[in-house]
């Protein structure tokens, strides 16, 4: 069983119909020119709890269960008095995902954790950055499948960001929908 290759759901339907399909509308010359995705990077800020260590802690482990990889504490590069926030202060967490991880969040994110959202009518079709880069929020980390209601502190979302290497918004659309991006009509 160790010989046998474990290849991605995802990747494996990227390389397979997704890349055809997208030479096929874009008319690519070269197969390097077709848009992949590169990485996801999970941000969450911590705004009043930046100032207790436990819930820090727990924010910190939640961000782990969801991503499958340790999350980087983001500092305050410089003071703000209005936020009483100081330079150095903790202000909140982030993950950023590459390869087979990115790909595994992917596929949960998409096939689990959206269909779990309250009301769901697909993902807004206007978050493009207008280099081919993806953003949106999520509201509620309950979404996904390894927070348990019981262990909630306190409801915290997510900003995630899809970056691509595609030139224009209407590539990168067309590669996350190929991808199985819900997108509203």
């Amino acid at each position: 069983m160790a010989d046998k290759v474990y290849k991605n759901r995802v990747k494996e339907q990227y390389e397979t119909e997704v890349v055809p399909y997208l030479v096929k509308k874009f008319g690519y010359k070269n197969i390097n020119e077709v848009p992949k995705l590169v990485k996801i990077v999970i941000n969450s800020g911590l705004g009043d709890i930046k100032d207790n260590a436990k819930s820090v802690q727990i924010a910190h482990d939640e961000l782990k269960a969801i991503s499958g990889q340790k999350p980087v504490i983001t500092k305050a590069k410089k003071s703000v008095a209005n936020f009483k926030v100081r330079e150095g202060m903790s202000v909140g967490l982030k993950v950023t995902l590459r390869q087979d991880r990115m790909y595994e969040f992917y596929d949960k994110f998409v096939s689990i954790a959206l269909p779990r959202v309250r009301d769901f009518r697909g993902v807004p079709a206007n978050s493009f950055d207008g280099r081919g880069n993806y953003a949106m929020g999520v509201k509620e980390q309950l979404i996904f499948p390894e927070i348990s209601y019981d262990q909630v502190e306190k409801i915290r979302g997510y900003d995630i960001c899809f970056v691509t290497t595609a030139k224009t918004d209407e590539e990168a659309k067309e590669l996350l929908g190929a991808m199985g991006m819900p997108f509203k009509k």
